[in-house]
């Protein structure tokens, strides 16, 4: 089990009696050889991302919102957005 990592489920809270979940890290295949890659694990119910040099922070999203996400993206959809604009 190397490659999983686990974490308490955000509905756990503070209680003692938490739900633990696993998930297997890989490498995006577009991050090359880099050594800043984003981290990746899914199920068919979410999708967790993570920036390995920085892998506390974990974004979690659903397939569907990622795949509307990076259609957006291909789209061009967020050409337009500035860095610290409104």
């Amino acid at each position: 089990m190397s490659g999983y990592q686990w974490r308490k489920s955000s509905y756990s809270a503070n209680s003692s009696n938490c739900i633990n979940v696993a998930a297997e890290w890989r490498k995006s295949t577009h991050s090359g050889d880099a050594g800043n890659c984003v981290n990746v694990a899914a199920s068919d119910r979410a999708v967790l991302l993570r920036e390995s040099d920085d892998p506390s922070v974990v974004l979690t999203t659903t397939p569907a919102a990622l795949r509307a996400f990076i259609r957006g993206a291909k789209d061009g959809a967020f050409d337009g957005i500035e860095e610290g604009g409104a």
